[in-house]
């Protein structure tokens, strides 16, 4: 092994095609065994999708949700 086989590691790896946040977040979940976190990231982004349709024309229609 050279001293620069890293830097070339490290070249190759930074030309591979990046996936999305998604893809990501999915990998580390199955890698790590982390699935206790998806149903609080799924109640997260529930909550976010609520603030913003609570802000538009659809906000009369949620308002009797609560």
């Amino acid at each position: 092994m050279t001293a620069n086989t890293p830097t070339h590691e490290f070249e190759k790896l930074a030309r591979e095609k990046r996936g999305s946040l998604l893809a990501e977040f999915w990998d580390f979940l199955k890698h790590n065994k982390k699935w206790w976190m998806l149903p609080i990231v799924v109640i997260l982004l529930l909550l976010g999708l609520l603030v913003l349709l609570s802000s538009s024309a659809i906000a009369p229609l949620i308002y009797p949700l609560f």
